[in-house]
């Protein structure tokens, strides 16, 4: 195998435009994320049976995003590597994004449109994921390890702002006269309209992704990564397992950290609706105006997590050990989880998820760079793929015995998000058992950290 070239440093504008259709593409996830519950509790779902519609997301993610990330290791084309991915998961998406928010405006019964709904939201799931490998991976494949850090803070940055415009988006449009309420069993314009428009940005993010972000081609790609440039690009015969069997340690420790986070914040996309409906409007009748106040503000909130995370994402560079803010992140986000169970007043719940919001930053940015500073240019891509396992499998069983909990917890939603904050402190925990590595020869700055 051949050393890898000297790794110059990209320029700040470089770094961004290889994230920035991440923004359209977190639109479409935090419309998603705010508006679920909300969406399938409007068309009658039971609040035990809530956590079980979570399940669908994270699923496709662990069955498509190691799909993609095989597969654009050994793509290369006019297109290029990675964006023609994008393109294809981003249409999806923006077609989905249509339809999801009509499952209750078709005239269909209560389970047909809640089948509608559930078939939606399994495309929606499966093109965002489709669509969101391939920034990760691009940072990857076309950033140094010194600027890895800088680059997936940036891609924090520009996620949470997607995050922002996705949450606010209803309550926005409320403001400006769109109709917060509809007739029982549909969904509010106030949700549809923003659906609608976070497509629109969507597109016009994946066309300037296009324009902008010119990929590697093989020979240059092995020489960045010190990889043979006779099999760069090849459909060589690998198995994942055999890749899962090579991983480098990091990739099972920063796993372990990732099962409490992801777990912590289902339960929170989760139960966060009926939580605030109920200590804050006192209401568990979702036909109520009170529940999609309720709803709107939920939004709000979240809106407030993603300003924390901005703020938060441009902290975390300035920390040179990377397990220091990581723990330092999980922590406080474990002390916004429990306090809302505190805070019954609506504003204070502010203090709360601008706590959330360090934990999310760190989230976002943290993993990737500690597993891609660990790996050889070869496999970026499955690994990404294959280490988002570690992301959607939480999520999966935190769904799948999230009603079981509730019910351990005597129905209270609320009580939800104080084991979310639990869940937390026991990730910043596990980041305790990390070990970096690095897989490209790093310089010596780097190593020092």
């Amino acid at each position: 195998m051949n050393q890898p070239t000297v790794k110059a440093d990209r320029s700040f504008i470089e770094l961004w435009n290889l994230s920035f259709g991440f923004f359209g593409v977190q639109i479409a996830y935090a419309l998603q994320s705010a508006n679920i519950s909300r969406i399938f509790s409007t068309l009658g779902a039971d609040p035990h049976s809530l956590s079980y519609f979570w399940i669908l997301p994270p699923l496709m993610g662990i069955l498509v995003q190691p799909v993609v990330g095989v597969a654009s290791d050994r793509t290369w084309n006019r297109f290029g590597r990675r964006l023609p991915y994008l393109l294809i998961g981003a249409l999806v998406a923006v077609l989905v994004m249509c339809l999801l928010p009509n499952a209750g405006s078709f005239g269909l019964a209560v389970g047909g449109a809640m089948i509608f709904g559930f078939v939606a939201l399994m495309f929606l799931d499966t093109s965002i994921n489709m669509a969101m490998q391939p920034f990760k991976m691009l940072v990857g494949d076309m950033v140094n390890e010194k600027q890895k850090g800088l680059a997936y803070s940036i891609q924090s940055f520009l996620c949470n702002a997607g995050s922002l415009v996705g949450y606010l988006a209803p309550i926005i449009l409320t403001y400006i006269g769109i109709s917060n309420i509809a007739p029982e069993g549909v969904v509010p314009d106030s949700v549809t309209f923003s659906f609608y428009l976070g497509a629109a940005i969507l597109i016009l993010c994946v066309i300037y992704s296009f324009i902008t972000i010119r990929e590697m081609p093989p020979a240059e790609y092995a020489r960045f990564h010190g990889v043979d440039p006779a099999t760069t690009g090849k459909n060589e015969k690998f198995s994942l397992g055999r890749l899962l069997r090579e991983a480098p340690s990091t990739f099972w420790t920063v796993g372990l950290v990732q099962f409490f986070c992801w777990a912590a914040f289902l339960f929170m996309w989760t139960y966060t609706n009926g939580a605030i409906a109920s200590a804050v409007w006192g209401t568990h009748d979702v036909a109520s105006e009170g529940y999609q106040e309720a709803g709107n503000w939920v939004g709000t909130l979240f809106a407030v997590q993603a300003i924390g995370s901005v703020i938060w994402a441009m902290v975390i560079p300035r920390f040179r050990n990377h397990k220091t803010i990581y723990i330092l992140s999980l922590l406080l986000g474990a002390v916004g989880f429990i306090s809302t169970l505190f805070l019954a007043d609506k504003y204070l719940l502010f203090i709360s998820y601008l706590l959330i919001g360090c934990a999310w930053a760190a989230m976002l940015a943290l993993p990737f760079t500690i597993l891609t500073n660990s790996l050889k240019g070869d496999n970026i891509g499955a690994y990404l793929g294959l280490f988002n396992g570690t992301i959607c499998l939480p999520q999966i069983v935190a769904a799948a015995l999230g009603g079981a909990v509730l019910h351990l917890l005597g129905g209270n939603q609320s009580y939800m998000l104080v084991a979310a904050g639990v869940l937390l402190a026991l990730g910043a925990v596990a980041v305790l058992f990390i070990r970096e590595t690095y897989g490209e020869a790093p310089t010596t700055d780097l190593k020092n950290k």
